[in-house]
């Protein structure tokens, strides 16, 4: 369906009809692999009605070659939602989101969001909590019975400061849904998927390899309570030539901000997670760990 009334028309009709107590949204930009297909199986397991939004959102891209050259793959898409379970697929044109063309008010995403992607993506953040924000609305159930649905949302921990940024928008805010993060889907060989994979070469697949390498040395060490050693990873990822490093840390989960303690030479304590982005050819891949000692 492409307009909100439907959606909320037809979530309303399902939840009454199953006598259903919990709806789940999951918001994609399509282009969809066994990552989303996680997702949509978690919330299908979660909730009596699942709602999956497909949307490339021009907030979100600095240039216009980049929102143009997104993979749309809507029949593919709605071919895996519906092998999963999903009940409603919500696929909107640009002006039914922003009908008056962009908006000149919008989410300002904050100091959390001026480091990382923030950095190498300067209003990215602003452009998604945006989306993010309409789309939270358009997905949330309607009374059924006495007391409203259970709501939660769910969001890929490969997209981790997205994700915080998130969940700091719906505390800060008080949006009536649960945000519910699901683990990353990797490849057998370890890398992260992503919908930008498939502009990788074979050549370039195999150097992205590293950055998973990379990661699992930091975690092996935290699981250890061994020093992180951060600067013999990155010299790891700096030795593949077709790989360009952005920016390997550690971070607190929550803010995002580097750990205070210096685990790269004392023992590991506590939690963390380990963040990484680079450039392998022409694509720019992210990906993390969480560290939990």
């Amino acid at each position: 369906m492409t307009t909100a009334a439907r959606l909320r028309a037809e979530s309303a009709r399902l939840l009454k009809e199953k006598g259903g107590s919990s709806q789940g949204l999951v918001p994609t930009m399509g282009a969809l692999h066994e990552g989303h297909a996680e997702l949509a199986r978690t919330a299908v397991a979660q909730n009596d009605v699942v709602v999956v939004s497909i949307f490339v959102n021009p907030l979100q891209f600095g240039e216009a070659a980049d929102l143009e050259r997104y993979p749309r793959t809507l029949e593919a898409d709605l071919a895996l939602l519906d092998a999963v379970g999903v009940d409603l697929v919500f696929a909107p044109e640009v002006e039914e989101v922003y009908p008056g063309g962009q908006p000149t008010v919008r989410i300002s995403a904050g100091p959390m969001a001026a480091k990382w992607e923030g950095a190498s993506r300067p209003g990215h953040f602003d452009g998604a909590l945006t989306v993010v924000a309409k789309l939270l609305h358009y997905g949330m159930p309607g009374a059924a019975g006495a007391e409203l649905p259970t709501y939660r949302a769910y969001f890929g921990q490969k997209d981790a400061q997205q994700l915080a940024l998130v969940q700091r928008m719906v505390a800060d805010l008080n949006f009536p849904v649960e945000i519910v993060p699901v683990p990353i889907v990797r490849s057998a060989d370890g890398l992260a998927l992503s919908s930008r994979n498939r502009f990788l070469s074979a050549g370039e697949r195999e150097a992205a390899l590293v950055l998973s390498r990379a990661l699992r040395l930091i975690e092996e060490r935290a699981n250890a309570h061994q020093p992180l050693d951060l600067e013999s990873a990155q010299a790891l990822v700096e030795s593949q030539p077709l790989v360009e490093l952005d920016y390997f840390d550690v971070v607190d989960p929550r803010t995002l901000e580097p750990l205070a303690e210096n685990c790269r030479d004392t023992p590991f304590r506590g939690e963390g997670l380990a963040i990484i982005a680079a450039k392998v050819g022409p694509v720019r891949l992210i990906d993390n760990v969480p560290l939990d000692s």
